[in-house]
């Protein structure tokens, strides 16, 4: 890696002696390197003013692109047309997640899933519920008496949308990917309600590839989830809850053995996520681990087969 960044620097000098660099030109240079320290398994990165063209967002194939919001979570599925927003982050992202759909070239959104009431997945959900066409909207029974929570409650109500609770699995289809919801309705909390333990666990199944992600649920909630006896092997895996200790345990992580792991987490964050024994599990299962706080945006997209993974 010294060598790499003694090149670009070699590289660097060289131009700017020969009076020829523009500012451009050095973003060039410096992009084409960005993200090889992800075992070289990150493709070029997109410029901030360029439009993202992945498949499925208008056509067909298979995408979904996890947004960079920060101490919080939001991701967007994309199959032959179709499109499904998952969390929103705080509302602080909302304009933000807006931008990136726009970039996307989405203007119609299938469903919009809220994986539990929590600020950092629920809070940015009301701009895109404003600006887009949303067919269907599907949330947990238990709500949050926050701000946040209720203008995301305002902005279904001004789309005359009634809000669905799925039941354990309950299926939909964003194009030809199938969406299972897994999360038991037979578990039940007992005094304070944990709204992390309420989370919208989902499966997502294109061809012979899948993907899962589960909110912030926790260890209590994973092993719930076994218990029912679903299938959880995934070839991705969106860590629970930023990486906290709390949530993917090795029983969990023996029935999932995702080869990537995607923790959308803020950078030098105050909860110190990722713990380093949800990086010490992921490592022991083989799993290549994708951060928003050293990646930013991540992309996925599938051909039926394998997936690709790339950083924008």
């Amino acid at each position: 890696m010294k060598k790499l960044f003694a090149l670009i620097a070699v590289i660097l000098t060289f131009l700017f002696i020969s009076g020829c660099t523009l500012i451009s030109d050095v973003g060039n240079i410096l992009t084409s390197f960005k993200g090889l320290n992800s075992a070289d398994l990150l493709s070029e990165s997109l410029s901030p003013d360029e439009t993202y063209s992945l498949a499925g967002a208008n056509g067909e194939g298979f995408s979904i692109f996890f947004i960079d919001v920060g101490q919080a979570d939001s991701a967007v599925v994309m199959c032959d047309g179709e499109s499904m927003l998952v969390d929103g982050g705080n509302r602080t992202d909302s304009s933000r997640v807006v931008s990136v759909l726009r970039k996307l070239g989405i203007s119609h959104i299938k469903a919009v899933v809220c994986s539990h009431a929590h600020e950092d997945h629920v809070g940015g959900l009301a701009g895109p519920l404003s600006v887009f066409a949303v067919d269907s909207v599907f949330a947990p029974k238990e709500k949050a008496d926050t701000k946040a929570y209720m203008n995301f409650i305002k902005a279904v109500e001004k789309k005359n949308i009634t809000i669905q609770n799925p039941s354990f699995g309950e299926k939909m289809y964003v194009g030809s990917a199938l969406v299972t919801f897994i999360t038991p309705a037979e578990f039940k909390q007992t005094g304070n309600i944990n709204l992390n333990n309420t989370s919208l666990v989902i499966k997502i199944e294109y061809g012979d590839t899948s993907l899962l992600l589960t909110g912030d649920a926790e260890k209590e909630i994973e092993d719930a989830i076994i218990e029912t006896g679903v299938d959880l092997s995934a070839n991705l895996l969106k860590v629970a809850h930023h990486g906290s200790e709390n949530s993917t345990s090795y029983r969990f992580l023996r029935e999932v053995m995702p080869e990537y792991a995607i923790i959308s987490v803020g950078k030098d964050n105050s909860y110190g996520h990722p713990s380093e024994a949800v990086l010490s599990r992921l490592s022991d299962a083989d799993s290549v681990v994708m951060r928003t706080d050293l990646l930013g945006d991540i992309a996925v997209t599938s051909d039926g087969n394998k997936l690709s993974v790339s950083d924008y």
